[in-house]
C-alpha cells in the first residue's frame, strides 16, 4: 500500500501535473504548427518546388550510374543521399520560420504594451548581481526595490 500512496503523491505533485499539461499542449502546439507549414507554406514552395526535384540527388558509393534514388536503392547500391538532406534542411527551415511566427504572434498577444525583444533582454541588479528582465522594477532574487537610473556623464564638483 506504501507504493501507490507515493504513486498518489507523485501524480499529484504539480511538477507531474505540469509535465502532463506540458505534453497535451506540446502536441497541440505542434499539430498547429504542422497544419501552418503543410497546408499554407508549403503549397506556394510546392509550386517551385515541384520544377525541381532534391530527392534524387544521390552519389553512388560503388560508381555505377542509377537514373534515380529508387533505382538506386532496389539495386541495392550504397549511396549518400545528399538530396534527401538537402529537402529536410528546407522542411527544417520553414518549420523554424513557422514557429518563430507563432511565438511572435503569442508574445505580442501576451503584452500589447510591449515590445517582445524587451522581455528577452536582461540587465543586472545593482544590489545582488543577478539576471533580471530589463523592465524589472523589483528584483525577483533579493526584492530590492530598482529606480530607473540615467547613466549621464557625472558631474563633478570641484572646489
Amino acid at each position: 500500500m506504501n507504493l501507490f500512496r507515493e504513486f498518489k503523491e507523485f501524480t499529484v505533485r504539480g511538477s507531474a501535473v505540469d509535465i502532463g499539461v506540458g505534453m497535451v499542449v506540446g502536441a497541440a502546439f505542434s499539430a498547429l504548427i504542422d497544419s501552418l507549414v503543410t497546408d499554407v507554406l508549403l503549397p506556394p514552395i510546392g509550386l517551385v518546388y515541384a520544377r525541381m526535384n532534391f530527392e534524387d540527388l544521390f552519389i553512388s558509393l560503388s560508381g555505377d550510374y542509377y537514373p534515380s534514388l529508387a533505382a538506386a536503392k532496389e539495386a541495392g547500391a550504397a549511396t549518400i543521399n545528399y538530396g534527401v538532406f538537402l529537402t529536410a534542411s528546407i522542411r527544417f527551415m520553414i518549420i523554424m520560420f513557422a514557429v518563430f511566427l507563432v511565438v511572435r504572434q503569442i508574445n505580442r498577444w501576451k503584452k500589447p504594451h510591449q515590445h517582445p525583444m524587451h522581455s528577452m533582454t536582461k540587465k543586472e541588479c545593482p544590489y545582488c548581481c543577478m539576471p533580471i528582465p530589463s523592465q524589472a522594477v523589483i528584483c525577483p532574487n533579493c526584492s530590492s526595490s530598482l529606480e530607473k537610473r540615467t547613466f549621464d556623464k557625472p558631474k563633478w564638483r570641484v572646489k
